[in-house]
């Protein structure tokens, strides 16, 4: 989910292997346990090569992935609401003069 995570919040750029493990805080024998998994499930996807690198981005286009943004997108728009919510509570109210 750490991949995930950090691809979904730099959707429009790709990366490589070694700044998607520095970026989601992850060791790299833990992100190389999991990495061909996202691959065979088609949820990340190879964009190019920069030089021997290859970079990497999420596959909106896979039915997981869209499924995870629609998700992420749920949750952010809950936190939002939540978050006008708690200020229009803490309103102070007018002071009697």
């Amino acid at each position: 989910m750490r991949i995930i995570d950090f691809l979904i919040d730099n959707r429009p750029f790709d990366y490589s292997k070694k700044e998607m493990i520095e970026g989601s805080g992850m060791g790299k024998v833990t992100f190389f346990k999991v990495w061909g998994e996202l691959v065979n499930f088609g949820i990340v996807q190879q964009t190019r090569k920069y030089g021997k690198a290859k970079l990497f981005k999420l596959n909106e286009e896979n039915e997981i992935v869209k499924k995870l943004l629609v998700l992420e997108y749920s949750l952010i728009k809950q936190a939002m609401n939540k978050d006008v919510t708690e200020s229009e509570v803490k309103i102070p109210q007018k002071v009697k003069v």
